[in-house]
C-alpha cells in the first residue's frame, strides 16, 4: 500500500544528508542499494505479523556506492513479510490501523527533517 502526499515524495536530498536523516527516525539503509536506487526500511514486528515501511529512492546522474549522489524520494511503501517469499505490497493486504499510524508519524517526522536539506533545482 502507498501512501500519498506524504510530502516525501520527489524531494531531491543528498544522500549522506539522507542516510542520516533516515537513520534518526529509524529507517535504514543497510545493503538494499546498488548504485542509482536506494531502499530505506522500517521493520515492525508485531502480533499481526512483520511489516516494513519502505521508502525508495534513486538518482539521476551520481553514484551511490561512492556516497556521492543527489537522491529523488518516491512514494513511501508499506508491505508485509511473508516467510520465505518475502514482502507483499498488494491491494489485498490489510494493514493495522495502529501500525498505519504509527508510519503515518515517522513519515511527517522525516518530511520535517528533509525540509531544511532538500535540493531545489
Amino acid at each position: 500500500m502507498y501512501f500519498e502526499n506524504t510530502g516525501i515524495e520527489n524531494t531531491v536530498i543528498d544522500l549522506n544528508i539522507l542516510d542520516d536523516l533516515m537513520k534518526k527516525q529509524g529507517l535504514v539503509r543497510a545493503g538494499q542499494w546498488d548504485y542509482e536506487r536506494v531502499t530505506y526500511d522500517k521493520k515492525y514486528v508485531i502480533k499481526e505479523g512483520t511489516f516494513y515501511l519502505r521508502v525508495f529512492g534513486f538518482t539521476k546522474d551520481g553514484d551511490v556506492g561512492a556516497h556521492d549522489a543527489n537522491i529523488t524520494l518516491l512514494k513511501p511503501v508499506i508491505g508485509k513479510h511473508y516467510y520465505p517469499h518475502g514482502v507483499e505490497y498488494g491491494e489485498n493486504e490489510v494493514f493495522p490501523k495502529h501500525l498505519l499510524k504509527s508510519c503515518d508519524q515517522t513519515l511527517a517526522a522525516v518530511r520535517a527533517e528533509l525540509a531544511a536539506f532538500e535540493i531545489h533545482a
